[in-house]
């Protein structure tokens, strides 16, 4: 069966099923219902992206993920390559998120989603009244656990956003196009990851301050996983947070109950270790940002989201003749055309800002703050790779390892059944320097006597959630 072919059969399905459930993008997206398949959303891939898939060895037909960053505005795709690795395909620019950095908490506070969401075939919307979209599947299991509410978010074109990430429709129509070929090549779901921000040590001192801190440190071992072993991380649910790639010390199936206390699982000791490792080494440099009097951001800014700089470069220099003649071209990253509706982020009134912190930066390096990350070494990553195409060993025998939680061994929180030493405040845990721990067994216990309250959750991940 030809590519096209396959596409064609894809979309038919993925469209049947957006006509039936007629998706709505961002809340107010009237998708059209008719089943039939817009041009745009059969438009193949460029030849110049198949031509850089071809130079990266990615076949056009292997999995995606989707990675995005807030604070950044960017939304990056990654792609396996030939060799069954993620591998960065391309970013873009977005164009428009509303709300401030944080979680989506309820219907209605036009925050965007944050935390990990599997998209199938249902949830691309070929008829979207936003040129093209898929939904986030917001609330996920993680979500409702936590008793968020909201629906219908998701990445779209249009350029505008209430909850959503908006992209141009030139932006949104190949992103769609890399989904819809995968799903071809017969990917069931590819994953988006989205975040506040990038997971740097620096960006961690710059909002330490923030109510959503816990949160964050929990979103940044998800993706410590992925970037160490370059594979999707296995996405869990139990006592209310996230668990990543939990396999089962006695290979009995695993059973995970969002609400209710995590089963006993292990995470394979190879990429336990290497997570624990670069863990350890950005809680050093955090400590470091700290100690140096790195400034806070505000908590909260008033703007009403963000924008990439691309496209607010060409909005701050807008005049009353833009947008009479259409739409705008955007130069630079060449993400496409701006609606002349676009409007950027707006100045806050008076008492919106909540400034966290008022401390002055101390002098950093350029090379420190232009770090995206704690650099990890090929073997390391090499090893972990390594360690998650292979099948789990075999369990150990009953012999139970129990090892204290702290941010320095993410990868074994998992609830001792002894009771929980108390643990000093977030700033005080993490401003000091990390101890040396021991390679871990891989087995995680999470057993515990009685379903976690949501002050456990704080405990555990160093802060609270507002």
């Amino acid at each position: 069966m030809t590519r096209g072919r396959r596409s064609f059969r894809a979309l038919t399905a993925l469209a049947a099923t957006a006509a039936a459930i007629a998706l709505a993008g961002c809340n107010t997206d009237g998708s059209s219902s008719s089943g039939f398949l817009p041009t745009r959303a059969l438009k193949p891939l460029s030849q110049d992206m198949v031509a850089d898939m071809e130079r990266k060895g990615m076949p056009t037909s292997t999995p995606i993920l989707v990675r995005i960053f807030k604070e950044e505005a960017e939304l990056e795709v990654w792609k396996q390559d030939s060799a069954g690795r993620y591998a960065l395909l391309k970013t873009y620019p977005i164009c428009r998120w509303s709300g401030e950095l944080g979680p989506k908490v309820r219907e209605g506070d036009r925050q965007a989603p944050e935390g990990f969401y599997q998209i199938t075939p249902g949830l691309m919307n070929p008829n979207s009244n936003y040129y093209l979209a898929f939904n986030l599947g917001f609330p996920n299991a993680y979500d409702r656990a936590n008793d968020r509410t909201g629906a219908f978010l998701m990445v779209h074109g249009d350029c505008s956003s209430r909850g959503c990430y908006a992209m141009t429709d030139e932006q949104i129509e190949e992103i769609f196009a890399l989904g819809r070929d995968s799903f071809a090549g017969g990917q069931k779901s590819f994953q988006v990851q989205a975040y506040p921000f990038r997971m740097t040590p620096l960006n961690m001192a710059k909002h330490r301050n923030s109510p959503h801190m816990a949160f964050w440190r929990m979103l940044k071992l998800g993706n410590d996983h992925f970037e160490l072993t370059r594979q999707e991380p296995k996405i869990d649910v139990c006592d209310k947070h996230y668990v990543f790639d939990a396999e089962s010390p006695n290979g009995t199936p695993l059973a995970f109950n969002s609400r209710a206390r995590c089963p006993a699982y292990q995470v394979n000791p190879e990429v336990a270790a290497a997570v624990r490792d670069k863990q350890s080494n950005d809680d050093r440099q955090y400590a470091e940002y700290v100690a140096r009097g790195t400034a806070t951001v505000a908590v909260k800014t008033g703007t009403d989201g963000g924008m990439h700089p691309t496209f607010l470069a060409k909005l701050k220099g807008k005049n009353l003749l833009d947008g009479i003649f259409g739409e705008t071209k955007v130069a630079g990253a060449q993400p496409g055309t701006m609606p002349s509706h676009v409007n950027p982020p707006r100045s806050p009134a008076e008492g919106e800002v909540t400034t966290a912190s008022t401390a002055a930066p101390a002098s950093i390096s350029s090379a420190n703050a232009a770090a995206y990350a704690t650099p990890v070494s090929d073997q390391q990553i090499r090893n972990a790779a390594a360690a998650v195409s292979r099948p789990p060993a075999p369990a150990p025998t009953p012999a139970r390892v129990e090892v204290a939680a702290s941010p320095s061994s993410p990868v074994a929180l998992r609830g001792a059944q002894t009771a929980r030493k108390s643990e000093p405040k977030p700033e005080q845990k993490i401003a000091e320097a990390p101890q040396p721990v021991s390679a871990p067994t891989g087995l995680m216990n999470g057993a515990v006597a009685a379903p976690v309250s949501a002050s456990s959750f704080d405990s555990r991940w160093g802060g609270g959630l507002r």
